[in-house]
């Protein structure tokens, strides 16, 4: 299985140092938000051209990595609906330049009523959040299947698809042969759950079978009885049961470390490396 990572953990700057920076740690791919890993660039709509497109992909590609996922992250379930026809617009056109970019998928999570702070609402969990949802997404992945392009969607404990039972009934829903799964098993935590993350990680499992295409990789320890990350190998995550369940579920999916710390990258590298030339 290929190690990615998030490559604006390294902080903001341009694609050729980025693309040094994750090759140095031993990263096979990136998963690539333009908007907070390059200086100067939003990432909107219009933003993007041929010729930007070829010089990212080249920076990265020149240093032997993978553009496996787009982020074109954002909240379709957001209060503000120009914000929210705004990012529409951001993620067609990430999918229309995915093929360009040599990008694998262009991904997001689906949101919530909290707007900009992404945490749990009541509202979360009403059909009114899955049909809205449902209109966004369809509407995605139909213009996806018109440029032979691939969306992963993401789901959350605090966002509108909250469990993995969601997350499945709304890709059976949108029904598109285009829409794919990340799978985050801390996503789906909180101080009431973690203890049986096994239980729910093997339900996405067997729920998203077939079309898990990234895994992201993340470790945690309970801190003031809340869930705090921290570096991957550190925390309470039992990584020689997922890496051997990821890696017999969906050996082809990309595994990305997210909201890992710079001074970590190279221990966690090391670590998951080492997990899974023993599995």
């Amino acid at each position: 299985m290929k190690i990615g990572v998030r490559v604006h953990d390294f902080g903001k700057s341009n694609a050729e140092t980025l693309a040094k920076q994750a090759k140095a740690v031993g990263f096979d791919g990136v998963q690539f938000v333009i908007n907070k890993a390059i200086e100067g660039e939003s990432g909107k709509a219009g933003t993007l051209n041929d010729e930007k497109v070829s010089a990212f992909k080249a920076a990265f590609q020149n240093e032997g990595l993978d553009i496996a996922m787009l982020g074109a992250y954002f909240n379709p379930v957001h209060s503000n609906k120009q914000l929210v026809a705004d990012n529409i617009a951001k993620f067609k056109e990430h999918l229309k330049y995915e093929n360009a970019f040599g990008a694998g998928f262009v991904g997001t999570e689906t949101g919530s009523f909290n707007d900009d702070k992404w945490t749990y609402n009541p509202l979360n969990r009403t059909e009114e959040a899955f049909q809205e949802d449902l209109r966004i997404f369809k509407d995605l992945a139909n213009y996806a299947e018109s440029v032979d392009a691939k969306i992963a969607l993401e789901g959350a404990f605090g966002h509108c698809m909250f469990e993995p039972k969601a997350l499945k009934r709304l890709v059976d829903e949108i029904n598109s042969p285009n829409v794919y799964y990340t799978l985050d098993i801390y996503n789906y935590l909180a101080i009431s759950n973690y203890q049986n993350y096994k239980e729910i990680f093997e339900e996405a499992l067997k729920l998203f079978k077939g079309k898990i295409v990234i895994f992201h990789l993340k470790d945690f320890i309970i801190e003031n009885d809340a869930l705090k990350q921290c570096a991957i190998g550190k925390g309470l995550f039992d990584y020689d049961y997922l890496l051997k369940r990821m890696k017999e579920e969906a050996p082809n999916a990309y595994l990305i470390f997210e909201g890992s710390k710079p001074e970590d990258m190279e221990f966690s590298y090391n670590f998951v490396k080492n997990k899974l030339e023993n599995i």
